[in-house]
């Protein structure tokens, strides 16, 4: 004869639109929301109603422990008393709350990728922060987890800016948005779509979020605050219709070929990328670019990488920006390849004075971006004059300027027609 044991758990207030995405009975549901918004307490309210109420087994994923903590927190909260009484078991290690002899828990863990979220399984799967998530999380590991007990899944994120991108794993920094299309999209009922902003949340002081929208750029305020998804920045230089419309799946016959370097200085955590763009100049005068092999490494790390490019594509010329550590720079590429046919280029012109001339190659169709390059596509689409340029874009502005003859970008001779 089977005993049934009962606990109470304690639940937060939850705002109208908190409510709206918690009651919600779609089986995949995808939730768009500003920073401050509510998200996380939630999504926690959730977690605890499925394992409480209806004995699921639950497994929150965010990319970083410092995001594990506040989901943690609210879970704790909500069922101390049970705890306290030996109903449930908590494990602070593995950020587990169970119900012994029995599947159903919950659990809180990081998952950057596919790796790492391996090796459980669950009823219900809720993946916060997931703009910086590698696709594979969900797409190799996540969504095979839920076969056993036809499980449910919630994504939640926030629109990634130039500023939060640095930190993502994903390969394409839009797929959490695309998702949301998709989501909106469904008329199965099958899939739900939910938005909602900072200034929803009832909760949170006025003057707070007042202080800290006027320190924020207005894209990052639309993106962070707002949680708009933007393709293309208001004021932005490029578009990405553009990007799209002269895109191609092959390039010509090359008559150069230029690996272009924006060098970070520093590694770790908090660093930014280091860019590596590599473009081509065809044999109809028009430039292809060709690869984007930027990443967050040491110094010998973008170096090699760098280096590397350059054998792949048999480039002719490695270029790198030397105006922080010159010589540091070709001593780093030297030490990976004495030989290597480097130049250092020197930023003597603001950005957008650098950028528009490559802008304008691009309008008059003369540049072709061969397949896709999300991550730099993003932040070409996203960066408005006047806010600090990012590591690719620079890094294709240089490779274009080298291939446009080397000199300053204020001369580079803009021609129409095929000359």
């Amino acid at each position: 004869m089977e005993t049934t044991v009962e606990f109470r758990y304690r639940r937060r207030r939850l705002h109208e639109r908190q409510q709206e995405f918690v009651a919600h009975p779609a089986k995949r549901k995808v939730v768009r929301a500003g920073r401050r918004s509510g998200k996380t307490v939630g999504v926690a309210d959730l977690a605890a109603s499925a394992f409480a109420e209806r004995g699921r087994r639950v497994l929150y994923a965010t990319p970083t422990q410092d995001q594990v903590g506040r989901f943690w927190y609210e879970v704790k909260r909500a069922f101390r008393q049970a705890v306290a009484r030996g109903i449930l078991r908590k494990d602070e290690t593995e950020h587990v709350i169970e119900w012994p002899d029995t599947n159903a828990r919950i659990r809180a863990k990081t998952a950057w990728n596919a790796d790492t979220l391996r090796g459980d399984y669950a009823d219900l799967l809720i993946l916060d922060e997931f703009q910086l998530m590698n696709e594979d999380a969900w797409e190799l590991v996540g969504a095979p987890m839920l076969l056993d007990n036809n499980g449910d899944a919630v994504f939640i994120y926030t629109p990634p800016s130039l500023r939060s991108a640095g930190g993502s794993k994903a390969r394409d920094p839009r797929h959490a948005a695309k998702l949301f299309q998709r989501a909106q999209a469904d008329a199965t009922g099958r899939w739900a779509a939910f938005h909602f902003t900072s200034h929803d949340n009832p909760f949170i002081s006025r003057e707070a979020l007042d202080e800290i929208s006027r320190d924020m750029t207005r894209l990052a305020y639309l993106q962070e605050i707002m949680a708009e998804d933007i393709e293309d920045a208001p004021g932005a230089l490029w578009k990405r219709d553009l990007l799209e419309q002269f895109r191609v799946l092959q390039a010509p016959p090359l008559l150069r070929v230029v690996v272009a370097v924006d060098p970070e200085a520093t590694s770790g955590p908090g660093s930014a990328e280091t860019g590596i763009v590599a473009a081509g100049l065809g044999a109809d005068r028009h430039y292809y670019v060709l690869a984007d092999d930027s990443l967050r490494a040491s110094p010998h790390g973008w170096a090699t990488q760098a280096i590397a490019a350059c054998r792949r594509l048999q480039a002719d010329r490695l270029v790198a920006e030397a105006n922080n550590g010159g010589e540091m720079v070709e001593h780093t590429l030297r030490t990976v390849d004495p030989a290597v046919p480097y130049r250092a280029v020197h930023a003597s012109r603001g950005k957008q004075v650098r950028a528009e001339p490559i802008v304008a190659l691009y309008e008059q169709g003369k540049v072709h971006h061969v397949g896709s390059f999300p991550a730099l596509e993003d932040q070409l689409c996203q960066w408005v004059p006047g806010d600090p340029s990012p590591d690719r874009l620079d890094a294709l502005v240089w490779a274009m300027t080298e291939l446009a003859g080397g000199a300053s970008p204020a001369v580079i001779p803009i021609r129409g027609g095929d000359g």
